[in-house]
């Protein structure tokens, strides 16, 4: 697990080197800093919005991604009914969106602003090089993940990933059947029984990889919310964020579930995605008297880590959980459960779009 706590590390680092790298003031400087506050600049109101943004974005994440954790309390959300292949589906959409219609478009306007020079950032589309290449780089880190564990071997009483026990096809997706087909997975796996181990370690890979693209994100999202003292961009954006850390809790949640993991390995997912945009909103906090989010250093690194998310998003979203889902046996083998989770998808993808109008 000592991926995540590198990721933010590094993450964080980048962040607060803006603080320390920021150019003198100049006319222009000057220029974006006042278009960036669009005449609403409140720093008490607004430190107020934040302090209410961190409690309720913190309780609106721990809801998310725990529902599914305690799914075994109903029924109707175990990982081998109709109903739970819905509502994965419904946040898969929710992540799709955020991915497209959140993340992306922020990159577009970070590297294309009037507040950095023509040449080169107007003359080549960075952000969507960037988002290809974190696709790609996601592909060869999940290929390779695989590829690692599998030809030495998936240790079946470390569980190969976190050091989990995994008792020879008791735990994992192989107790999750329905006549022989394997159900409600975030993984492309079709085999029988002699592939328990191999699905069991891709949900692990796919929970910690779809982790660490939202981390990336949710760390810079609070950075920007943390600094700007502008409560008419904050107020309308608490809500937002509390709906898409609702919903992409839950298909974060439910990864996590099917990947059977032990209670401190759970634990320590669900920490970092709770706690990653609020630490992020307390270090914008108090970076806010010398951080400039409209600084072309600012605008750079926000925008490629903002470029870097939005790929490694949209390649999780529709690789390793759409695709999966719609293309395994559990869907295949139903039209009418195809439908309603093209519905679900689809008001998943909707309301995060909607979101996109005040965030």
């Amino acid at each position: 697990m000592a991926s995540f706590t590198e990721i933010n590390a590094i993450t964080i680092s980048l962040i607060l080197i803006l603080s320390f790298t920021l150019p003198a003031s100049t006319s222009a400087q000057q220029q974006c800093d006042s278009a960036s506050t669009g005449g609403c600049h409140d720093k008490a109101k607004s430190l107020q919005l934040k302090l209410i943004a961190i409690f309720s974005i913190l309780v609106a994440s721990m809801i998310g991604v725990c529902l599914p954790l305690f799914s075994s309390m109903i029924p109707a959300l175990m990982p081998d009914r109709d109903l739970f292949v819905v509502v994965k589906a419904f946040a898969s959409g929710v992540i799709l969106a955020t991915g497209y219609m959140h993340v992306l478009p922020d990159s577009f306007n970070d590297l294309m602003s009037d507040c950095l020079p023509i040449n080169p950032w107007k003359k080549f589309p960075f952000t969507t090089f960037v988002a290809m290449l974190s696709a790609i780089l996601t592909l060869v880190i999940d290929s390779f993940t695989m590829s690692f564990y599998k030809k030495h071997g998936f240790d079946k009483k470390s569980g190969g990933v976190d050091g989990e026990k995994v008792n020879n096809g008791e735990r994992g997706l192989g107790n999750v059947e329905n006549g022989g087909a394997h159900v409600g997975r975030c993984d492309g796996f079709n085999g029988g029984a002699n592939d328990k181990d191999s699905m069991l370690l891709r949900n692990r890979v796919v929970a910690q990889v779809l982790e660490i693209g939202i981390v990336v994100h949710s760390v810079v999202i609070g950075l920007s919310m943390g600094a700007s003292n502008n409560p008419c961009t904050i107020r309308p954006l608490i809500a937002a964020l509390c709906f898409h850390q609702l919903f992409e809790g839950m298909g974060l949640g439910g990864c996590i579930l099917q990947a059977e993991y032990g209670m401190k390995i759970k634990a320590i997912l669900v920490f970092f995605f709770s706690t990653t945009t609020p630490f992020g909103i307390v270090i914008g906090i108090g970076l806010s008297n010398v951080y400039s989010e409209s600084s072309p250093t600012a605008l750079i690194v926000v925008g490629l880590l903002n470029a870097s998310s939005a790929g490694l998003l949209n390649y999780m979203a529709l690789v390793d959980l759409l695709a999966a889902d719609f293309m395994g046996p559990k869907l295949q083998d139903s039209m009418r459960l195809q439908a309603w989770s093209f519905l679900a998808v689809l008001l998943g993808a909707g309301g995060m779009s909607l979101m996109a109008k005040w965030a």
